[in-house]
């Protein structure tokens, strides 16, 4: 019986029914699992959520980079401000 990478829980699956990529999940750590291989069967655990986690990340920097371009574009405006008072 096959067993799960990452908790190494009892799968409950026909392990010659199964094709190489096919993805399974564990009944009990609810992982994603990819059969790398039939003969010897190899599962390797996917790794979805860090991917996720790297999106959010980007989106953030993003975000932090439009707060500053916001910020300089304020300085600007009381640049112009100050200037036109010197014009009168």
């Amino acid at each position: 019986m096959a067993t799960c990478p990452s908790c190494d829980a009892d799968l409950d699956f026909d392990e010659f029914e199964v094709d190489e990529d096919e993805i399974i999940s564990c009944g009990e750590c609810n992982a994603s699992l990819r059969v790398a291989s039939t003969s010897p069967l190899e599962l390797e655990v996917l790794d979805d959520d860090d991917d996720d986690d790297d999106d959010d990340d980007e989106e953030e920097d993003e975000e932090e980079s439009d707060d500053v371009d916001d910020d300089d574009d304020l300085d600007d405006d009381d640049e112009d401000d100050e200037d036109e008072g010197w014009e009168e």
